[in-house]
């Protein structure tokens, strides 16, 4: 992995002792809920996981099913609409393969970032869910936030599904989910850690701003970033990462989000998340295709994640996980080529009296229902407006605005466009999750 080469600079700490304090979001307890469908979703969780490994086409992709099941559920889906998704899921999933070998309490860690041995792992981790009394949140503790290089600290590793994966697991309250989640982080775990277990690369910045939008308008504009790539792509990541100038500039601008308002720019982080897939705008020689971003989404759906998360961890971890969102926000944003954030886009929508349920019934009753990127990234726009309030409509027109626009993602770069896929007539992508250092 490429080193980076800071100066000597004296010791800095970042603010952990408060946390970000906010209330839990919603349970939805399917274990315990007796209507049909609860228990529907709970029956379909389970077959997911049985039948269809949590890595699948060379080991590339990851399964989504839970999060677009999870979506739907709380969005309010029939048992019969799950079904359907549930079908349209499976189709392009894969059986289990067994793995080299097992893999035991003592030597775990050596199997760090070998998706060849998911199996293993989610047998490791059953059992040891075993040893605990079925206690599922004490198996996350243990595994995620113990140990000289916690795993809490890669979540963003394949593309943040491990996160996503988490988050799911802590909104329906299901072991299940909770198991592939440790799985997708122990598989796709990769050298990206470092950036938050050493604490060399956390420094004072010279240029300190308390606005990720500012920051962000200061990246678009550096010219130590142009050049490096001439296509969107998840391959860029990597480049960038093995160019020293432009490594040690990215790095720089991770250090210099000053968090001294914690929850304030927190909630000003969800709202750039959102502003990032729906009003974002990349030059394309090519105007015809302006679909949105798949890359993007993933910074929207990440951050839902570390929202779930925060009131169920204990503080000294809420400002890392933060910052390591905020370190694969800035990474995609590069690699994608800086788009411009044009927020008025937005702020322009004319709702004509289009509402959540609108919204709503877009998610789980139009063309693009059976899209797993699509229907989360309308629920992770509804729940911001959920937990910060809604002024001036603004998580509602972004919501009407992509539900009614989407047709299908682009974003893709060369080594993306098998991920690509054909169906009624637009382009889906829902079986990307991530390559090259994305999700290596």
């Amino acid at each position: 992995m490429f080193q980076f080469r800071f100066p000597q600079l004296p010791a800095f700490s970042l603010p952990t002792a408060g946390g970000i304090k906010l209330p839990k979001t919603e349970v939805h307890d399917i274990e315990e809920r007796p209507e049909k469908r609860a228990r529907t979703l709970k029956h379909l969780l389970k077959a997911n996981h049985i039948n269809h490994s949590v890595i699948y086409n060379e080991l590339r992709f990851h399964n989504h099913t839970p999060h677009i099941l999870g979506s739907a559920y709380i969005l309010g889906a029939e048992s019969e609409d799950l079904n359907h998704i549930y079908d349209a899921e499976s189709k392009h999933l894969e059986p289990w393969q067994d793995s080299p070998g097992e893999i035991s309490e003592h030597d775990w860690r050596h199997f760090l970032g070998k998706r060849e041995y998911q199996r293993a792992f989610v047998d490791f981790f059953e059992d040891q869910l075993v040893q605990r009394g079925y206690d599922w949140q004490a198996l996350l503790n243990d595994f995620l936030l113990h140990g000289k290089q916690p795993l809490i600290n890669n979540l963003i590793a394949g593309l943040g599904h491990p996160l996503i994966h988490l988050g799911y697991a802590q909104e329906l309250s299901s072991r299940t989910v909770a198991i592939e989640s440790l799985a997708l982080a122990a598989c796709f775990h990769n050298e990206w850690h470092v950036y938050l277990d050493d604490p060399k690369y956390t420094k004072p910045s010279s240029n300190p701003s308390d606005s990720l939008f500012t920051v962000l308008d200061q990246v678009a504009q550096d010219r130590r970033f142009d050049g490096l790539f001439d296509h969107q792509g998840s391959d860029n990541i990597s480049t960038l990462l093995a160019n020293e100038e432009a490594a040690n500039a990215a790095l720089e601008y991770w250090n210099s989000w000053d968090l001294k308002r914690p929850k304030e720019q927190f909630a000003e982080s969800q709202k750039l998340a959102v502003a990032l897939l729906v009003a974002a705008q990349t030059p394309k020689e090519d105007k015809s295709d302006e679909r949105y971003d798949f890359f993007a989404v993933h910074l929207l759906t990440t951050s839902h994640a570390v929202r779930v998360l925060l009131p169920t961890l204990p503080a000294k971890w809420h400002i890392p996980l933060v910052r390591q969102w905020w370190l694969f926000t800035l990474l995609v944003y590069i690699a994608q080529l800086r788009p411009r954030i044009n927020i008025d886009t937005i702020k322009l929508v004319d709702l004509e009296g289009r509402d959540w349920k609108f919204v709503t019934n877009k998610a789980l009753k139009a063309k693009y229902r059976t899209d797993a990127h699509f229907v989360k990234a309308l629920r992770c726009m509804h729940e911001a407006s959920r937990t910060w309030g809604d002024a001036n409509s603004f998580y509602l027109k972004a919501a009407v605005k992509f539900a009614d626009e989407f047709d299908g993602w682009g974003g893709f770069g060369p080594l993306d466009a098998e991920m690509e896929e054909a169906e009624n007539g637009a382009v889906v992508a829902r079986r990307y999750s991530g390559q090259g250092d994305v999700s290596a």
